[in-house]
């Protein structure tokens, strides 16, 4: 049962259930009253927890920030670049959120702490107040009737009347001060039901209101993580190819290592331990020097090195000029494994040096000039086995039977070419195939005897048993350089105009094969077999390097980017010929490329979110300087990361390259090879970088798709089509990407709309259009001004 009202008869009476009553109001007011002070005082805790927990996710963001992966070789793939980048977009994310985290701590103390100190302040403390006068006035009014009854009759008429007015007049004033009192105890139990609650609902509102704007960054945030889980599916992809490549070399050295030494500048070079002589008394030592050989100059280089204690040098190098080696035999010293050298600027002086064994003296004495002679040279080139797969008449109708029987019989098997086949049964029709006799019996399109794996296996295999790969060790060096830098659009004419070098040969069994393989990714939603996968399977089997290396093998997935180049870009290489007036690519030296930041496509939309607008755009002091890289065509798709279509990863229920998630190519120049030495470097950066403020052009290059800008955040890098606003006055445009608006005031349209009357808007980064007689926004990057 809740609490008695009190009525305003019983002030009058003062019973002493009247009382009981008011003390219960009472002990219920001070029960609030403790009750608020202590919310008070755990919302002023929960506002110090949030900021610690606000500084220790800022401090992990900042963590995030400023880590930066380190990569094998001398450059990244667009995968690895999103990678890297992914770490920036995740302390953004987290920044981001922070800065809600924060309003919501700073509308707990003007919400919920201030209000509610004031109620317990003006409110419950003028209760206490009240009580106070109360407990007074009613001390003063049962003392003063205590003494007036205590009156003698005796007194005079006169003295009785007037003490009996002052009783009356003091009874009064208690009987107005009580019911003032009882007025002011109903008043505040009726008022605390909303001015306690009506704080507490506001404090709820902005914890709502936070987080619903973390919803909302979670959705802006759900396509670059949709992105970001393709680059490392396609990472972890060439991960695994490399990955058994390097086992596999590994083995191969581990079996045999002096078979696959590297070839080096020196004739020889290595570990020996060199006699540094002293005076009488303290006999000599012995100091491990790494040794290099050049046999043409005579020329020998001795550095001192300690691998103990983390490994150091030990003390400054030495070169000298070899004059005579001679073998030192163990009569003459006491220490196996010695030979002298003696220096051509200090006659009669000869070095005492120590190899690690015999066999590895025999090779120093070999190489030195001495006078042993041994059974393997330092650098002596391991011959590779003679194959008996050829590119001659023979290996184009082993292709063609093998692709005919794919094509006919399991072109949506899954795993297609991924799916190896047993190893004997590979081995066995190969031969079959090889052989002039057999081949033409070997029925592979109506035979079961041959299974689809096995077929695409010994296709493989027949290419990885040519002499020199398809794409030819003289080029290989050359097709790696555009995958490592420059546009989606340079990468596809560098490309397009080495095929063009190949060997007539070469390139129609490339262009039958990519032709099949570009089938084979057409039904990549039955056999998962994406452009990207056949990249992987293809890339080694087509451009392995012709000396076998870690530092090669770090080099697959650029190989495998190449490929995706030849199958996305099938009809465009091999049917015609490339763009004449393009310089021939030199070689230039060129750092990697990072990769721009991406931005949230609800950037663009306006006054839906005035608190918190999401920005994922990179500071100009977090890298992005004043050169900054353009913003090139999306490489992220789940087919390839190299291709500039806007339509290869619509085509897997995945997103294309549109506003929503993109990943900038930075234009930038490789190592092409002294093809033509007298290219300048100008015109290389136009070749590259067709759309570089160098090109002689009138006309504005429409950019790639990029982040639609926000009047509320950075605008992205500058790129070509990004003029001054006189640039895009009262113009036509072309649409080179389809966009859907996401705001009333902005335009939908297909690629190939003509907006008329174009016009720069007021806000960075859009431009305002007519199209089908609708006048709207369209975002600046999206359009080609015509």
């Amino acid at each position: 049962m809740g609490l008695q009202p009190l009525e305003f008869s019983d002030c009058y009476l003062d019973s002493p259930w009247f009382r009981e009553r008011i003390r219960a109001h009472e002990a219920e007011l001070e029960r609030t009253n403790k009750f608020i002070k202590e919310l008070i005082k755990d919302g002023k805790n929960l506002i110090a927890a949030t900021k610690s927990l606000s500084a220790a996710q800022r401090k992990f963001a900042h963590s995030l920030r400023d880590f930066k992966f380190e990569f094998i070789g001398d450059a990244e793939t667009d995968d690895e670049r999103c990678i890297d980048a992914s770490l920036r977009e995740f302390s953004n994310f987290l920044k981001n959120l922070e800065e809600q985290r924060e309003i919501m701590a700073l509308s707990v103390t003007e919400t919920l702490i201030k209000p509610l100190e004031k109620f317990r302040k003006e409110q419950l403390g003028a209760v206490k107040e009240e009580k106070k006068k109360f407990d007074k006035e009613t001390e003063k009014n049962y003392s003063l009737i205590d003494k007036h009854l205590n009156l003698s009759a005796k007194k005079k008429d006169s003295h009785l009347q007037e003490a009996d007015i002052q009783v009356e007049q003091n009874r009064q004033h208690f009987y107005e001060l009580s019911l003032e009192y009882v007025c002011k105890l109903q008043e505040i139990q009726e008022r605390k039901k909303f001015e306690f609650v009506e704080p507490m609902l506001s404090f709820f509102q902005g914890m709502f209101t936070f987080y619903h704007q973390g919803h909302e960054l979670a959705k802006d945030f759900n396509h670059y993580k949709m992105e970001l889980q393709i680059n490392i599916q396609n990472t972890r992809n060439r991960f695994e190819g490399t990955r058994s490549e390097v086992e596999e070399l590994m083995n191969k050295i581990r079996q045999n290592p002096k078979d696959h030494k590297r070839a080096s500048q020196f004739t020889a070079e290595g570990y020996l331990y060199v006699q540094e002589k002293r005076p009488a008394p303290f006999g000599s030592s012995w100091v491990k020097h790494y040794c290099m050989y050049r046999k043409a100059a005579k020329k020998f280089s001795m550095i001192p090195f300690e691998h103990r204690s983390g490994g150091k040098l030990v003390g400054d190098g030495e070169v000298i000029y070899l004059k005579e080696c001679t073998k030192r035999h163990t009569d003459t010293i006491d220490r196996r494994f010695c030979f002298d050298v003696e220096v051509t600027d200090r006659p009669g002086v000869s070095l005492t040096l120590q190899a690690f064994s015999e066999e590895e003296r025999k090779q120093w004495l070999e190489a030195l000039g001495g006078r042993e002679a041994l059974f393997h040279s330092f650098n002596s080139a391991v011959p590779r086995p003679e194959r008996s797969a050829q590119l001659d008449q023979m290996g184009f109708t082993i292709l063609r039977k093998c692709i005919s029987a794919v094509e006919a019989r399991g072109i949506n098997d899954q795993g297609l070419y991924r799916v190896v086949g047993v190893s004997s049964k590979v081995q066995r029709l190969l031969s079959m195939l090889m052989d002039v006799k057999t081949c033409n019996e070997v029925d592979l399109e109506n035979s079961i005897d041959w299974e689809v794996k096995t077929i695409t296996s010994a296709l493989k295999q027949y290419l990885r048993s040519l002499p020199e790969p398809l794409m030819t060790y003289e080029l290989h060096g050359d097709f790696i350089v555009p995958a490592k830098s420059g546009s989606p659009e340079s990468r596809v004419s560098a490309v397009h105009f080495l095929v063009h070098k190949l060997p007539e040969k070469n390139k129609e069994m490339l262009d039958i094969l990519v032709k099949h393989l570009t089938n084979v990714s057409n039904h990549s939603k039955q056999n998962l077999m994406t452009v990207a996968n056949l990249g992987v399977v293809f890339g080694p089997t087509l451009m392995r390097p012709q000396e076998e290396t870690v530092a090669a093998i770090m080099d697959l997935k650029f190989q495998n980017i190449v490929v995706e180049i030849l199958i996305e870009n099938h009809e465009k290489i091999f049917r015609t010929l490339p763009d004449a007036t393009l310089p021939e690519p030199v070689s230039l030296s060129s750092s990697p490329p990072n990769a721009p930041p991406r931005q949230s496509k609800r950037q663009g939309q306006r006054n839906k979110r005035p608190v918190a607008v999401y920005n994922l755009c990179l500071e100009l002091e977090d890298g992005d300087g004043p050169d900054a890289p353009r913003e090139g065509t999306p490489t992220s798709s789940q087919d390839s990361f190299s291709s500039p279509s806007p339509t290869t990863a619509a085509g897997h229920g995945l997103p294309g390259p549109d506003k929503n998630h993109l990943l900038a190519d930075e234009g930038g120049f490789g190592d092409w090879g002294p093809t033509v030495p007298s290219q300048s470097r100008s015109s290389m950066v136009r070749w590259l970088n067709p759309q570089s403020p160098a090109t002689p052009s009138t006309t504005l290059a429409a950019p790639p798709p990029s982040p639609k800008p926000s009047p509320f955040t950075l605008s992205p890098p500058a790129t070509v089509a990004d003029k001054p606003a006189e640039s895009a006055s009262s113009r036509k445009a072309r649409a080179v990407y389809p966009c859907e608006a996401e705001h009333s005031s902005e335009l939908s349209f297909e690629i190939g709309a003509i907006f008329e009357d174009v016009q720069t808007s007021r806000e960075p980064g859009w431009l305002e259009g007519t199209l089908n007689g609708k006048r709207g926004l369209i975002p600046q990057n999206y359009v080609k001004l015509l």
